[in-house]
């Protein structure tokens, strides 16, 4: 009678479950899209497409620098009333005010007796930083703010967590890219409204975590590599 072996093959490895891994790696990877591009859409929601004056004054006036029309559209505000003083935030370390003075050739009273310039701030966050020090030095409780409309959602995320005690009373900057024509036709304005919505979200999130008491590091504004020099505050392109 034969006998049975006492080698024992080894035991198979079970299947594995493929099939539903995949499916649930696909059907999350569309819930990420679906909600990235809810966001997008809710964020573009945010962003004016025409200049509209401020509906009241304030005590004062803060412009962010990054683009050549919101200088000016400042200093317009100023001339007209709308603030006691304006803050131009992020001006170029190498700028002083006669280079501001020479593209501004119309207000060159304005600019001696009621503009301040902050050399300091290097992104929105430091913006955010140096503008509430200005304001609480001159007691300040109301600010028009001036920035790109693109960049307006994202200035007024950072510029409230910094000082929550002052009204803000945004004045979006419309360039004429975006006048001229819709923002979806062209490839520059779709990567520029994509990065900006990119660090919406990432202010929007360090901003609810350090109300936890958890400060993050801002990665949005931080350049790859060594930093390089500014561009004059009002020569950079919207």
């Amino acid at each position: 009678m034969a006998s049975k072996s006492d080698d024992k093959s080894p035991d198979a490895p079970p299947a594995a479950p493929r099939g539903w891994l995949r499916a649930t790696i696909v059907a999350s990877l569309a819930i990420a899209f679906v909600g990235a591009a809810i966001g997008f859409v809710a964020f573009l929601s945010l962003l004016r497409g025409a200049e509209v004056k401020p509906e009241r004054n304030a005590d004062g006036i803060v412009v962010l620098t990054g683009g050549s029309s919101r200088v000016s559209d400042a200093m317009e505000l100023l001339a007209g009333g709308y603030g006691k003083r304006l803050l131009i935030s992020g001006v170029h370390p190498t700028n002083a005010a006669s280079d501001i003075s020479r593209s501004l050739p119309d207000n060159h009273q304005l600019l001696r007796c009621c503009v301040d310039l902050d050399r300091s701030a290097v992104n929105t966050r430091s913006n955010a930083a140096e503008t509430r020090r200005w304001a609480q030095d001159r007691g300040f409780k109301s600010l028009i703010v001036v920035t790109s409309n693109y960049h307006m959602p994202r200035a007024i995320v950072e510029l409230s967590h910094a000082m929550p005690d002052i009204q803000l009373i945004p004045f979006a900057v419309v360039g004429e890219k975006w006048r001229d024509e819709p923002w979806w036709t062209s490839g520059a304005t779709l990567r520029l409204l994509l990065s900006e919505y990119v660090k919406y979200v990432a202010a929007e999130v360090r901003v609810r975590l350090a109300d936890f008491g958890l400060d993050l590091p801002d990665l949005a504004d931080q350049p790859a590599g060594s930093p390089s020099p500014r561009k004059p505050a009002t020569a950079q392109a919207n």
